[in-house]
């Protein structure tokens, strides 16, 4: 296959030394020319994958027009709120890729104002290509590093399409199933950032392992409760783009949104980490854009109220603790 990139995060980059390992063209499309040049010559992406270096068959675009040309697949790997933009850049393009066949987003959150998924965003956008997204419990580092990982490709189709690329970039290391539920794998993907925010909190408190195990639980049930709600299949849910992505990005030290959560916690703020320091936390956004959605749908999610109290209403983190603990007493369903 040939394999183009485009976004040059930890993800992305991952991706990229992770298909070198196969017979596959690969070209890793960074979004900025600077990093395209510095990762070129080092063969290093110091900035967001540290430590793991990129085969020398792996090309570095620095334009998008003449990788999208050659390309039969094409993974879209940047923040969601990049997503809309990146997408008109290929579209624009897409008259010269007469070889594309798939286009793979590996976005977790959902786009502002809109709500829409990163699937949504670019079926809007490129309508007539076939698309697909890529989730589940995925550390960057350990994809690089060979470690072995299990995640969902979602289509809307289970076509040949879609078996040749779950055979294409499977192996040893990497295992791939598919899925026809994209509404609730991207679900998933974006609901469990906002609960590994709230996990981190309760680690920056100190609650321990008895508080975070029932902060796992509950947030999986409101992950249901939301995720079914919205279109997707309950047993999508506990799966790997589900739990499975759950438990690893609310007890990886890697995890960007569980470190964020802990921060907070420990007396830092939105403002500095997010504004000031640029920090790149997907669980932040989605927040606000699940809040409004279930405030529309009069769902009640009682840990996604409180996170979002207190990253959008300054709500002191160890308020938090008394109001989830003294709520109505009830069964467990």
């Amino acid at each position: 296959m040939n394999i183009c990139i485009l976004g040059a995060g930890a993800w992305g980059t991952a991706m990229a030394v992770h298909l070198s390992r196969f017979e596959h063209i690969v070209t890793l499309v960074p979004r900025r020319l600077d990093l395209a040049m510095e990762i070129a010559t080092t063969r290093e992406n110091k900035r967001y994958l540290p430590g793991f270096y990129l085969d020398s068959s792996v090309q570095i675009g620095r334009e998008i027009k003449p990788v999208i040309m050659e390309a039969d697949t094409v993974f879209l790997a940047c923040p969601s709120k990049y997503l809309r933009a990146l997408c008109g850049h290929v579209r624009s393009h897409l008259e010269e890729a007469r070889q594309l066949k798939l286009i793979i987003t590996l976005s977790k959150g959902l786009e502002e104002k809109t709500n829409k998924t990163p699937f949504e965003v670019i079926k809007e956008i490129i309508p007539d290509c076939s698309i697909g997204t890529l989730c589940g419990p995925s550390s960057a580092g350990e994809v690089a590093a060979g470690k072995p990982t299990a995640i969902v490709f979602a289509t809307s189709k289970n076509n040949e399409v879609t078996k040749s690329l779950q055979q294409a970039i499977s192996n040893e290391n990497l295992r791939v199933y598919t899925s026809q539920d994209v509404i609730g794998v991207e679900l998933g993907a974006c609901l469990k950032n906002i609960y590994a925010i709230a996990v981190g909190i309760s680690d920056g408190l100190q609650l321990g392992d008895n508080s975070k195990a029932a902060l796992i639980t509950r947030a999986l049930a409101e992950m249901v409760l939301i995720g079914t709600s919205l279109g997707g299949r309950e047993e999508t849910f506990y799966g790997l783009s589900g739990v499975g992505d759950l438990i690893a990005t609310c007890n990886g030290s890697w995890s960007r949104n569980r470190s964020f959560g802990e921060r907070i916690a420990q007396g830092e703020t939105v403002i500095d980490l997010i504004e000031k320091e640029g920090l790149t936390v997907e669980g932040y956004r989605s927040t606000d854009c699940f809040f409004k959605i279930c405030k529309s749908k009069r769902l009640r999610a009682p840990i996604m109220e409180e996170v979002y109290a207190i990253l959008y209403h300054e709500k002191e983190p160890k308020s938090v603790l008394l109001d989830l603990m003294t709520r109505e007493l009830k069964a467990e369903p």
